[in-house]
Order: C-alpha cells, then structure tokens, then sequence
C-alpha cells in the first residue's frame, strides 16, 4: 500500500491494487488467494483488508458452537448435491467448490498446524475442539501474504471515480484499482454482518434479493409444553405446510422453549420462511416412522396387535424405536421413542393411557398411525433472522460471474460469501462455500490487475 495526496479533509489516502471490504472466512481467503496469484516483483501487488471488527473471523469464531465445523466431507459433487438443494445456487457454486474445494481447505489448515477430524455425520471439525485454531492459522497466512490488515474499520462509503474505488473510513479514505466485497449476509449481527454491503452492492447497481432467515431456529405461537423443552428426537422428518404448498427435512429435532431447533429445523427453516410468505399459517409435523409409509407401520401394529394382545400400547411405544430404518422396524439407530413424548401421542390419538392392544379398534389404530405419521408440532410464528446461522438473500447471482465472482455490471467487482444469494444446508456446507469463493474472487482479481 502506499500513502497518495491527502483530501481536502486532511485524511491520509492510501491506494492498494486490491481491497477487501470483510474479514470473514470469504474475505480472508480472498485476500491469502490474491497474493498468491500476483504477478512478479516487476508488478507488485498491494492488498489491503478492511474489517470493522476489532479482530477478523467473528463467525467462524461461533460456527459448530464454537469448535467450528468448518467443511463436509465427500467430492465437490457430493457437497454440491447435499449441501446446496436449489439447482440455480449449487449450479453457480460448482466452479468455486471445484477451483478450491474441501481438500484444498483442510490442506491449507494442515500447513499451518491444524489437525482435522472427520465425524460420523460427515461433518469436519479441527481436532481442537476450538474455532480459535482455525482463525489463528488464516491470520498467520494473512501475515505471510503481506496483507495490510486494518481492524474496527467501518466503512462509511464507497463510490467508483473513474477506474479507482474510493472508500472511505472514519479514519481515512483508501483507493483500489479492484474492490472484493465479502461482507457477509445479515444474521447474526453482533458479528458485525447487518448488511453494509448490500447496500454497497445496491448502489453501484445491483439487484439484491430481499435477505430471509436460514439455519435459523423456528418459534411456534404456542410453545412446546414445558416437559418437552430440552427433548430430542432423532431421525425424524420436519414437515412444514402453508398454502397447500410443504417442505420437508430428515435430521434430529429438538423441542425448546420457543419451538423447535436441531439440524431438521435449522435446515427447514429457509423453506418456513418462504412458506410464511405464501400463507401466514404454517404447520409443523414431526414423521416418528419417516422410513416407513403408512402402510408399513400400519402393517406393523397390527402384527404387534396379534402377538402381544395384553399389552397396553403406551407401553410398547414407550419401547419403540423411533425412526427405524427400512426394512428393520426392530432396530433402533436412533433410539426409541422418548417417554415424556408418548403421554403426548396417546392424548393426540384420543387413546386411553390403559388401552390394550385388544382393545385398538379400527378406528382408534388409525388414529395412532396418524399421530405417529404426523405429529402436530403447531404453527409457526416467527423464524428470527438475525438468530439465523445465515442468510439468505443477496447480491443477484445472474449479475456475477460465477468463473470468476466479478460484477456483470461494474468492471473488477468482486464478491464472495454469504453476500452473493445462495444459502446451503448446515453441516459446514456454507463455510466451504464462503472458502470457495474467497478463492476465486481473489486469484481472478489479482489476475484482472
């Protein structure tokens, strides 16, 4: 970077080739991925990174309750297909998840002294147990990139003169030949993401998709009874409808005291949020047998209806497993149905607490069977954006190039992360993009220079 005129204000202005307006995880790797790709000595390349917090990588600092769950495992093909279930979003992610995919990442992260696990559930954490680890080893390769680093750095403004990007600062006014925006989205904004570049990006000209709530928990009008808070269901599938219209999630569910989180609501709640704005009435449903039809479970209880006639059925379910796979209604992976759920089952059956299997008539199983296919959870007041991991929303993904994360409208504009309006399921999905495309913006605007 080096020091221009002063302006007519007195603040210094510093001109760099290449600026950075956010310090997350896109904002980071953009910066490390430009200096890597700059040209020789003969044509130096000077990166600036402007972060209004007083240190970078808040959200990776809070990701996977802190230990950070950083990617998924599998191919890029694999995370585009699980992680990414609108075709146009995972269809504009393909170069980037391919250009610097998870191997890439955790290759980088081994480099620096991070060791990797891999869990049963595909996800991937640093062996630490500690997101610090992580952030620790991008601000060591920010150092080694020679990136100059300026923190609790608001932007005020930026406007385009000419070929030159102005942004100004409380403190001065920096100057850029190429501008990467990796502000990040709007939730969770006491990490500092409240949508300064959105507005960026709006007034150079960019469409911006109404920001929405992802990952984020679901709060009901009537809250769960009380006994239930803390419960969790394993396995399970989610049910949302409104309007005729429904979607739909498999994953573990958990009952609090303003509704429902757990992997099955945080991904759902996307989908909630735009079923809410089809038809404020939308309803929860928990399937308890979501590998099984109807007609497969209702075949099972009248086969536990023959052999143990005595036995009262609030019993047996006490005993069931919940969510067995196909073909297995014995096994139980996901244990079985909680007890202080059943109570709740019987009394939404219309059973008696003492009924026997002798004693379920037609009727009354048909019932069960539909309490247990779908279990009303109730409907849905809110779902918080600003509790949301993510969010969805954001710069138009047909106004950037997705081979090289620059604007279709202004010339050597870049974006990367979560600002661009894409949203991926939980289980470090949305890391691995923000990654990604950190990367690509970076190498093409040190190429573009």
């Amino acid at each position: 970077m080096r020091k221009n005129e002063t302006t007519a204000e007195g603040a210094g202005q510093l001109h760099s080739t290449i600026l950075v307006i956010g310090g997350g995880a896109a904002g980071m790797v953009a910066a490390i991925a430009a200096r890597r790709s700059a040209k020789g000595p003969s044509q130096p390349c000077s990166i600036t990174l402007l972060e209004r917090n007083a240190r970078p990588g808040a959200k990776i600092r809070i990701s996977g309750g802190g230990k950070c769950n950083v990617t998924h495992r599998g191919t890029p093909a694999e995370l585009l297909e699980e992680g990414f279930l609108r075709r146009n979003e995972a269809r504009f992610l393909r170069h980037a998840l391919y250009s610097f995919s998870n191997s890439d990442l955790l290759e980088l992260l081994r480099l620096r002294g991070v060791e990797i696990e891999e869990r049963a559930d595909g996800k991937v954490f640093p062996v630490s147990g500690d997101a610090a680890t992580v952030v620790r080893a991008f601000e060591e390769l920010l150092r080694e990139s020679r990136v100059e680093a300026h923190y609790s750095c608001r932007v005020r403004s930026v406007e385009r003169k000419g070929e030159l990007f102005v942004v100004t600062t409380a403190e001065d006014v920096f100057t850029a030949d190429h501008l990467i925006l990796a502000t990040g989205g709007v939730s969770y904004s006491k990490t500092g993401t409240t949508g300064d570049g959105l507005a960026i990006a709006r007034s150079f000209g960019h469409t911006i998709t109404k920001p929405s709530a992802a990952l984020a928990p679901l709060f009901t009008i009537k809250p769960p009874p009380a006994s239930l808070s803390g419960l969790a269901l394993r396995g399970v599938s989610l049910v949302a409808t409104a309007g005729g219209k429904s979607a739909e999630r498999r994953g573990d569910l958990l009952f609090t005291h303003r509704g429902f989180s757990g992997p099955a609501a945080l991904s759902l709640s996307r989908d909630v949020a735009e079923l809410m704005g089809v038809a404020r009435n939308c309803a929860l449903f928990a399937d308890l047998f979501a590998q099984h039809s109807s007609a497969e479970l209702e075949a099972e209880l009248l086969k536990q209806a023959r052999k143990s006639g005595t036995q009262m059925v609030r019993k047996f379910l006490q005993s069931c497993p919940i969510t067995p796979p196909n073909g297995s209604f014995g096994a139980a992976p996901h244990g079985t149905i909680p007890t202080a759920l059943v109570t709740f089952i019987m009394r939404h059956a219309g059973l008696e607490n003492d009924l026997t299997w002798s004693g379920l008539a037609r009727e009354k199983r048909q019932s069960l069977l539909l309490a247990l296919k779908r279990f009303p959870l109730g409907s849905v007041r809110d779902v918080p954006l600003d509790q949301g991991e993510i969010s969805a929303g954001g710069v138009s993904l047909s106004e950037v190039n997705p081979k090289t994360l620059c604007s279709r409208v202004v010339p050597n504009l870049f974006f990367c992360g979560e600002i661009l309006d894409y949203a991926g399921e939980i289980g470090g999905f949305n890391l691995q993009a923000a990654f990604s495309t950190g990367w690509v913006a970076g190498v093409n605007a040190a190429k573009s220079g």
